[in-house]
C-alpha cells in the first residue's frame, strides 16, 4: 500500500473509521475514498457495487458497524445482526470481485465465548457459548470473520480479520441510550459534576474487568496490520492489561473532578465477568500501543468538552 494507493475506508464518521483516515493522512495517503451515507448505504448491494465499480478501491478498510453497549445491543438485537450482515456482505464480496488488493475487517472480542480462559488467545474463537447481552452482534462478526477466511480460502483474496478490544476515544458515541461504557461514564459524571448532583448511579457491581484500548492505537494497528500481516487467522488488538469496572470510573472521577457519590445499581447486569486479550501475537510482529488510558481519558474527556458536549 503506496503513499498514492487508493485506499477506501468504510465507516469513515465512526470511532475507528474516522481514526483511521486520520492516521493515514498524518501517514502521507493521499487517496483516501469514502462513502457518505447521504449518498451510499452500505447495506444496500446496489448501492455497493456502484461504489466499487466507479472508484475501483485498491485497498478496504471495513470498519462500518452498527455498535452499541448492553443497552441498545439487548434493546435492538434484530437490528445488530442484519444490518452487521448485510454491511459486510455487500462489501467483502464486492472487494473480491472487483480485485481489491486487500482487506481488513474489524471485527470485535465479544466474538470469544463469555467463559473464555483469561488473558484470551484466538485460539479460543468459537470454543463456546456467547455473552448473551449482545450475542446478536457477536455472531453478525464471526459470520464476517467466516467470510474472509472463506474467501481468503476459496479464491485466494487477501482478507485479514482484526480483533479489537473495547475501544475509546474522538469521535466516540456518548448516548446513554448506544454508547459503550467508557463514553457513558464521562457524559455521566461530567453533567453530574455540572449540576452539582450529590450522586451518581452507575450499572452492576463495578467487579466485571475490561480492557481499553484508545482509537488511535487502534488505527495505528490496523494500518500497521495492512501493511504487515496477510494470514486468514484472526489476530487480536489491545493492550493486554485489564482493570474493574469500578476501577475505570474512579479514574474517569478523578479525571473530571466530580465529588460526589457514586453508587452501583446491583439488579442491572454486569455482562461478561472479564475480558482481556492475549496480544502476544500482533506484539511479534512489532507492534504495541503508545496512549496510556488515563492520558487517553484526558483526550476523550477534553474532545467530548468541545465537540459532543450540550
Amino acid at each position: 500500500m503506496d503513499s498514492d494507493s487508493k485506499v477506501f475506508v468504510a465507516g469513515n464518521r465512526g470511532l475507528v473509521g474516522s481514526a483511521i483516515v486520520r492516521n493515514l493522512i498524518y501517514k502521507g495517503y493521499k487517496n483516501i475514498y469514502t462513502a457518505p451515507r447521504t449518498h451510499f448505504d452500505l447495506r444496500d448491494q446496489n448501492d455497493v457495487e456502484k461504489y466499487f465499480e466507479v472508484n475501483r478501491p485498491e485497498y478496504v478498510f471495513l470498519a462500518a458497524a452498527k455498535v452499541g453497549g448492553i443497552k441498545a445491543n439487548s434493546d435492538y438485537p434484530a437490528q445488530f445482526i442484519r444490518d452487521n450482515l448485510q454491511i459486510q456482505t455487500n462489501v467483502i464480496d464486492a472487494a473480491y470481485r472487483y480485485e481489491v488488493k486487500k482487506l481488513v475487517f474489524l471485527g470485535s472480542s465479544c466474538i470469544y465465548p463469555k467463559f473464555a480462559s483469561q488473558p484470551i488467545t484466538e485460539d479460543q474463537f468459537m470454543t463456546g457459548p456467547l455473552e448473551p447481552t449482545n450475542d446478536t452482534y457477536a455472531i453478525a462478526k464471526i459470520a464476517g470473520i467466516k467470510m474472509c477466511q472463506a474467501y481468503y480460502q476459496q479464491y485466494g483474496f487477501n482478507a485479514i480479520s482484526l480483533m479489537p478490544t473495547n475501544l475509546y476515544g474522538i469521535n466516540d458515541n456518548f448516548d446513554f441510550e448506544t454508547s459503550h461504557v467508557l463514553p457513558a461514564l464521562i457524559r455521566r459524571f461530567h453533567e453530574a459534576k455540572e449540576s452539582n448532583a450529590p450522586y451518581v448511579e452507575c450499572w452492576g457491581d463495578g467487579s466485571a474487568m475490561r480492557e481499553f484500548l484508545h482509537v488511535d492505537d487502534m488505527a495505528e494497528a490496523s494500518i500497521y496490520c495492512m501493511l504487515n500481516y496477510d494470514d486468514s487467522e484472526i489476530i487480536n488488538i489491545g493492550t493486554g492489561e485489564d482493570l474493574t469496572i469500578k476501577s475505570l470510573t474512579e479514574k474517569i472521577v478523578d479525571v473530571i473532578g466530580y465529588t460526589g457519590e457514586v453508587r452501583w445499581d446491583t439488579s442491572k447486569p454486569n455482562g461478561t465477568p472479564r475480558k482481556v486479550l492475549n496480544v502476544d501475537k500482533i506484539k511479534s510482529l512489532g507492534w504495541e500501543p503508545k496512549i496510556g488510558l488515563r492520558e487517553g481519558i484526558e483526550k476523550t474527556y477534553e474532545w467530548y468538552k468541545e465537540n459532543a458536549c450540550e
